[in-house]
């Protein structure tokens, strides 16, 4: 069974203090009217720089060192400044620090981690959510739909050009997560969630002051395509990986992800 979460619980993610300050983005603007997620890039990237790195460190490694291969020094600069925009590549900004200790640990479920972060700092990306995650497994994604879900948000700051190069850089995003397979018609398919990409879920969901049970059932978990209640046997997985601190028993659902970044959680509520 596949969880769902209406368009309004997406659009209802508003900025607040604690999340902007975890860096998540907000407002009518985002990268994927040029960009998608750009899994490949990533996935070279933090393969060549270690955990230390600064956002120097990840600036200097595709400009100057090219390590992802670009043709031109123009490329490799727009590169840099979108895969920033994305992901953060700053061990000083919470997401990015969240990102880059789940992506050592969880190697399976690393599409799902940079779609996460991708979600919450990209607000373009999105508003495209509703229409892809409210569809059954073997629907085809309407384009109409996904257009219109983009509209929504922006209302008439982009012209047709534009929509459609987001619509087309969001579609190829859900691919790269699993979500969707197909490069001209889209159809929907159900992702396999992983200890990691829960517990990112689940930070996400505290950083609006969700707590217990209620972290089971955020936009952010239904990115999982699971039940709340098929989520539980995974959640205990990530506390055997002291990923965050649990408790389910009967009724009880204790559940603290802000164990995920210590720097941040210090500070939490």
């Amino acid at each position: 069974m596949i969880a769902t979460v209406t368009s309004s619980a997406w659009t209802q993610i508003k900025p607040c203090e604690t999340a902007t300050r975890a860096g998540l983005r907000f407002g009518d603007k985002g990268t994927h009217t040029s960009r998608t997620i750009m899994l490949a890039e990533l996935t070279d990237l933090l393969a060549a720089l270690p955990d230390s790195a600064t956002r120097d460190d990840y600036a200097m490694a595709i400009i100057d060192e090219n390590v992802l291969g670009k043709n031109t020094a123009s490329t490799r600069r727009l590169t840099n400044q979108r895969l920033g925009e994305l992901y953060g590549l700053d061990p000083k900004i919470p997401i990015f620090r969240v990102l880059r200790r789940l992506w050592a640990i969880d190697t399976v479920g690393r599409p799902l981690l940079a779609l996460l972060c991708a979600l919450g700092r990209d607000p373009l990306l999105r508003a495209t959510a509703p229409s892809v995650l409210s569809l059954n497994p073997g629907e085809e994604l309407v384009r109409s739909a996904f257009t219109e879900a983009v509209k929504m948000s922006t209302g008439d700051r982009l012209n047709e050009s534009i929509l459609d190069k987001v619509i087309r850089n969001a579609g190829s995003s859900w691919v790269q997560s699993g979500h969707l397979e197909g490069r001209v018609r889209k159809i929907r398919r159900r992702v396999e969630p992983t200890p990691g990409a829960l517990a990112f879920a689940l930070w996400l969901g505290s950083l609006f002051s969700i707590a217990g049970k209620e972290l089971l059932t955020t936009p952010w978990t239904s990115v999982l395509d699971r039940a709340p209640g098929a989520l539980h046997d995974l959640v205990l997985r990530a506390k055997q990986l002291r990923l965050l601190q649990a408790y389910i028993g009967g009724d009880v659902i204790e559940i603290d992800p802000t164990v995920l970044d210590p720097v941040m959680g210090a500070g939490w509520r």
